[in-house]
């Protein structure tokens, strides 16, 4: 399930400075526009503490986490709708994503450059709200205009409805407002599904500070703040540079001291990665046993079949039943036999919704 977030923001706000905390693949951090031509992409490891206590009741031969992967692109300045700077390139990329992970600069440094020339993260917000919105309102005077002639040629049946859903998506843009501030039932969300509307995807503001700001926050992360009160959003506040720096630190312990020092409990980045991994609607079950404790990505709402497909196809095929134990079971009794024992494993059939932090063995016949 290679789902993707994608990082956006003006040039020169730590993008580059952040996918480099996030992933062995380095993307080149310099202090000018433009430093990152080609987005690059990071399969990224999700944090999961869950995941190291079955390991340690299990002890198995391998343990493999889940992941999703961080595409950093190229940065984006006005008039990108048209085809400024890198416009087209960035637009391109950023459709293919399916979440968006949206560094904003919340901090004063005289030596590295603003390309607007002053530091005022809910204007470039804007900057790049707008061009975003341009572009989605070109994409739909472009569908209106062939649903129309499919709806008089009576070719698409639903083609009234999705007119209806372009008009409210219009009239809301022409606001400057972003298209996931719509409220859609869950048939108009199918209809909306195939628009491929850039501000239609789940955002995560990231607010880039200095050192001090870490804990607590800056009038730049309350101007922010204030700005997304009324979107349907979440924001993050990360220093850059120190997870730069905490990065570096291969010992544990070192980590540890550091981020004492700091006065916070785990990495900036680890909380990135699952916010990340929320937004983009996903949860984890897993499999577990001697030879290997496993983490496996769903998407919220799959029905155990489904789930069993991840594994393998053939699982899905013949999907027959799942064994379900609860995560909390499990540690507390300390095993598989454990939970047997005491009743705690329940056999589930096709239309059991896999819930976050299951623990499942699937029964298939192919």
């Amino acid at each position: 399930m290679a789902l993707q977030c994608g990082i956006v923001g003006l040039p020169n706000v730590g993008k580059s400075t952040l996918f480099n905390c996030l992933s062995n693949a380095k993307a080149q951090s310099a202090n000018f526009p433009f430093c990152t031509i080609e987005p690059n992409v990071g399969v990224i490891t999700v944090p999961d503490e869950r995941l190291n206590k079955l390991a340690q009741i299990d002890n198995p031969k391998k343990v493999i986490p889940t992941t999703i992967e961080i595409v950093d692109i190229a940065g984006l300045v006005k008039g990108a709708s048209k085809g400024e700077g890198l416009g087209n390139k960035f637009l391109a990329n950023i459709r293919e994503t399916d979440a968006i992970i949206h560094v904003l600069r919340c901090f004063d440094n005289d030596n590295i450059t603003h390309v607007d020339g002053s530091i005022n993260p809910v204007r470039d917000k804007e900057i790049i709200d707008t061009e975003l919105q341009l572009k989605d309102l070109e994409t739909i005077e472009n569908r209106y205009q062939k649903l129309e002639k499919q709806a008089k040629a009576g070719k698409d049946k639903e083609a009234t409805k999705k007119i209806e859903i372009l008009s409210r998506y219009k009239k809301i843009l022409m606001q400057g407002k972003s298209a996931r501030m719509i409220e859609l039932t869950d048939e108009e969300k199918k209809l909306a599904k195939d628009f491929f509307l850039i501000t239609d995807k789940p955002v995560l503001y990231v607010c880039n500070v200095d050192e001090k700001s870490v804990t607590s926050g800056n009038k730049y992360t309350d101007m922010v703040k204030e700005s997304i009160a009324d979107e349907n959003s979440e924001m993050l506040i990360i220093a850059a540079q120190i997870e730069a720096e905490i990065a570096e630190l291969d010992d544990i312990d070192e980590r540890k001291m550091f981020l004492n020092e700091l006065g916070i409990s785990e990495p900036g980045v680890s909380k990135l990665i699952k916010k990340a991994y929320k937004l983009l609607n996903l949860q984890t079950y897993f499999t577990t046993g001697p030879d290997e404790t496993r983490a496996w990505t769903f998407k919220t709402g799959t029905k155990a079949p489904q789930a069993a497909g991840i594994i393998h196809t053939d699982f899905e095929k013949g999907f027959i039943k799942a064994e379900v134990i609860k995560y909390n079971d499990y540690i507390e009794l300390g095993s598989e036999a454990a939970c047997k024992e005491a009743g705690k494993i329940s056999i589930e059939g096709k239309d059991y919704i896999v819930k976050d932090g299951d623990i499942m063995h699937f029964r298939f016949n192919v």
